[in-house]
């Protein structure tokens, strides 16, 4: 079993916001009763209790700290590497989903106020930054969205560039921090943005999950200092760290150790070995004391057999049991006879009786620190760039809309006015309509590539989510679901030869945009809210085929089951290949041995001619021949379009957020 070291760099004393006290002030974070009955990793709210309550008294622990240790206090403590380690941190910063919890914890003996979250930084481990923006940009996002309009554009840039300055980016300030399909800045480089973009703000407290995750040892104590370094200036900080070097471990002045949910160490981090070495167990002088604690607490290394054979379970050895609960039993109740437990208690009685005499806080209504046209200004102009700066995927469709449009207008070239024109024309139009659905399906990565991005950034109060909605249909989907409509039917409406008159290109022109943008609404709202695109790709195309099918082509709609017909008004190409007939077939005249047009000539005799109008066709499809016709199929496809956004919002507002 590997373990997660979690560490705290307090800040200095006269910390000016109500949220948390100062170390002098008093300190305190405290809970009582949280227990988790939610999903997630499996542990029980009597453990989650032990967990919660064994690693927040190390602020109360700040009490009985000499002076200069108050001005930068490192904690951190050992946890299995299978959740808990984030589920501690989203408790402390507020983001954990409350469903399934009960209890509190408590801020400077009170509540955090409702804005708690807003006011503090988080890193997530996964460096959640846009990568196809520069570091400077990334941050520039990061202060217009997060402070308060009262500061000027001016003392924004000032406090940017001091930020870049202080985490040493100022060699790569307008490097792309870099994609899959672009190369960026290095893994510390682009860490340090990710921690910039939350310290621009100057937060009460920052919290990151494991921050070098991913980073080189070098990169790793480079960053460890950094952080080191912001608390000596009074910033809180709080995070996990998975087993930490010994130029790392030197760091940290106080420890908490966890197994199995249970406390089984909690005291100045240097004194560790002493006690451990007081029960029993004696650190090799070449050993890093990070692993030795990990190894003795977990029970699961054969080194231990030189100090203490009866306590290793070979059994967890083979299957890296993390719930060795009797092991952590016998080590929970060394440390309640230890000096070390008696100390904490004393400084938490002191602690209690001062909570009881505070009056809690009120919960205030969250508000964004920006308007919404601010917000909206500045998302979407994030989402243009992102567009232009990574085209891979956009010119690949557009290339394959080209492509087809060619092979459509050479298939059906120069169409004739007989009866053989009525089926090619039909083909045609089935063909772009059905191209114009499925080639919509792109759609479906424009909620789900930015997931993880967007859950950070809203949590975090950058925007609204009508805000980043509204600019990613302005910004993403409306210009890449209009070029495909446009490049058709420029192509193929003058190669296939069409009716030539501006009213019926532009008729069809809008069209074919408008099959696009229901078909993609449809995409959006089956994949909001989904992580990967895979599932998304196939119910979508599983629903266009069938959609086809009740087109009114594959099969005639009278014939069909009564029990099925109502399907048909579900059918994105048949009212768009209804429009697109109407808009062609009005107007024109067929007969079945000429390639001219009426009126009938002397050669088009009863005998050897039948005439047949294109309203005679319509008329035979059961298709409305009117204005109305024509407008009743747009109207169709606008409101389809509208339902289906509808509930692509609505999922992307209610969508759990939190962990």
């Amino acid at each position: 079993m590997t373990a997660i070291f979690f560490l705290l760099l307090h800040l200095i004393p006269d910390f000016p916001l109500d949220y948390i006290s100062t170390a002098c002030g008093p300190v305190s974070a405290s809970h009582h009763g949280l227990s988790n009955r939610g999903k997630g990793p499996a542990f029980t709210s009597e453990e989650l209790e032990s967990l919660v309550d064994g690693v927040l008294p190390l602020y109360e622990q700040l009490y009985g700290l000499p002076d200069q240790q108050r001005h930068s206090t490192a904690y951190h403590g050992t946890m299995p590497s299978n959740g808990e380690q984030l589920i501690l941190l989203d408790v402390l910063a507020a983001r954990k989903d409350p469903q399934g919890l009960s209890g509190e914890v408590l801020l400077g003996g009170v509540p955090p106020d409702a804005n708690f979250k807003y006011i503090s930084g988080y890193v997530v481990q996964d460096d959640v930054v846009m990568g196809t923006l520069t570091v400077k940009e990334n941050m520039q996002f990061s202060a217009a969205l997060r402070l308060p309009s009262t500061v000027t554009k001016k003392e924004k840039n000032e406090r940017i560039n001091k930020v870049i300055k202080e985490l040493g980016l100022t060699k790569v300030i307008d490097s792309k921090v870099g994609t899959p399909f672009i190369r960026g800045v290095s893994g510390g480089e682009r860490k340090r943005t990710a921690i910039g973009m939350e310290i621009i703000t100057d937060p009460a407290v920052l919290f990151l999950d494991e921050p070098t995750t991913g980073l080189d040892s070098s990169t790793s104590n480079a960053v460890l200092l950094l952080l080191k370094r912001m608390s000596r200036q009074g910033k809180t900080i709080i995070f996990s760290i998975h087993q930490p070097r010994f130029s790392i471990f030197r760091l940290f002045d106080c420890l908490t150790l966890l197994a199995a949910g249970k406390m089984v160490y909690h005291g100045p981090a240097m004194d560790a070995l002493k006690y451990f070495q007081s029960i029993g167990y004696v650190c090799d002088t070449l050993n890093n004391p990070a692993d030795f604690f990990l190894d003795v607490i977990n029970g699961d290394s054969t080194a231990l057999a030189v100090f203490k054979p009866e306590d290793i379970n070979l059994g967890n050895i083979e299957h890296g049991d993390p719930r060795d609960t009797t092991l952590a039993e016998k080590f929970a109740s060394q440390y309640l006879s230890s000096t070390y437990y008696k100390n904490t208690i004393t400084e938490l009685e002191k602690l209690s009786a001062k909570t009881k005499e505070k009056a809690p806080l009120t919960f205030k209504r969250v508000k964004f620190r920006t308007s919404f046209c601010h917000q909206l200004n500045w998302t979407t102009g994030r989402s243009v760039k992102n567009l232009l700066r990574s085209p891979q995927a956009s010119i690949a469709q557009l290339s394959m809309t080209l492509f087809l449009a060619l092979v459509t207008g050479i298939v059906f070239f120069g169409v004739k006015n007989n009866f053989s024109g009525i089926q090619n024309r039909v083909g045609a139009l089935f063909l772009m309509t059905a191209n114009q659905a499925f080639g919509s399906l792109a759609a479906v990565e424009l909620f789900v590539v930015e997931k993880k991005l967007f859950m950070h950034e809203y949590i975090s109060g950058y925007y609204r989510i009508s805000v980043y909605f509204l600019s990613k249909l302005l910004a993403d989907f409306i210009p890449m679901r209009s070029l495909p409509g446009i490049i058709f039917t420029c192509i193929a409406y003058f190669m296939i030869g069409f009716q030539p008159k501006i009213e019926c290109f532009f008729i069809m022109l809008i069209t074919l945009m408008m099959i696009s943008y229901t078909a993609a609404s449809l995409a959006l709202a089956i994949a909001v809210g989904h992580s990967v695109t895979t599932l998304s790709n196939l119910v979508t195309s599983i629903i266009f085929i069938f959609m086809s099918i009740f087109s009114g082509v594959l099969i005639n709609l009278k014939t069909i089951q009564v029990w099925l017909a109502w399907l048909k008004y579900l059918s994105i190409h048949r009212y768009g290949l209804n429009a697109l007939q109407i808009n062609e077939f009005v107007g024109l005249t067929f007969c079945s041995n000429l390639s001219t047009p009426l009126p009938l000539g002397p050669d088009c005799t009863q005998d050897s001619f039948c005439e047949c109008t294109g309203e005679d066709y319509l008329e035979l499809q059961d298709i409305e021949v009117s204005t109305w016709g024509l407008w009743y199929n747009l109207v169709a496809l606008a409101s389809l379009s509208l339902i289906f956004l509808t509930i692509a919002y609505l999922k992307l507002h209610f969508m759990k957020k939190s962990s």
